[in-house]
């Protein structure tokens, strides 16, 4: 009899331990994920104004600028993980050819708000990075609980599922973006 008690006591602690762990570890990667979306919010706001920096000695790369908007709008809008991943790889494509394109302009290049803002889509560009790996971190952790044993107990029980990883094209990263100049 006391055995048995101990037992369920031990039993019962180390669902909740696990139970408490799932969501410790839910928690943290849905916070990792707002840290990205901060990035991405911070980097939209920053497109506008870059665009209309560039706008005035690249007339003939609209084309570009509105990708940009196109696939900014698009990312938005989505709520699929893997969805937004590939309009995230495009928007930042789409940005580089377009700042790459403004370097060939030196009164471009001179102007201090197209250097502060270059500056700081820099800046978010690592500071996105940063957050990926973390968030990716943050789901691998969880992962790792939800699909191995015991936690995989408690996670079905309680509805726990795999959550998906940020992932970028990887064929699109590997691909420099093409410049042509008039």
């Amino acid at each position: 009899m006391f055995t048995t008690t101990i037992f369920l006591v031990l039993l019962t602690g180390t669902g909740l331990w696990l139970f408490n762990s799932l969501v410790r570890d839910r928690n943290q990667m849905l916070a990792a994920w707002a840290d990205i979306e901060v990035q991405l919010k911070r980097r939209y706001d920053l497109v506008p104004q870059l665009v209309s920096a560039v706008k005035a000695y690249a007339d003939y790369e609209r084309g570009t600028m509105a990708a940009i908007t196109a696939l900014r709008s698009q990312s938005e809008a989505t709520v699929s993980l893997p969805e937004k991943a590939r309009l995230e790889a495009g928007v930042e494509q789409a940005m580089h050819k377009l700042v790459a394109v403004a370097e060939a302009y030196p009164e471009l290049k001179a102007n201090q708000n197209f250097r502060q803002l270059q500056k700081d889509l820099v800046d978010t560009e690592e500071q996105l990075q940063y957050a990926r790996r973390f968030y990716n971190g943050a789901v691998r952790l969880y992962n790792v609980r939800v699909e191995t044993f015991p936690g995989l107990l408690v996670a079905r029980r309680f509805g726990f599922s795999r959550a998906d990883y940020f992932e970028v094209d990887e064929a699109a990263e590997r691909i420099s973006p093409k410049v042509e100049l008039p």
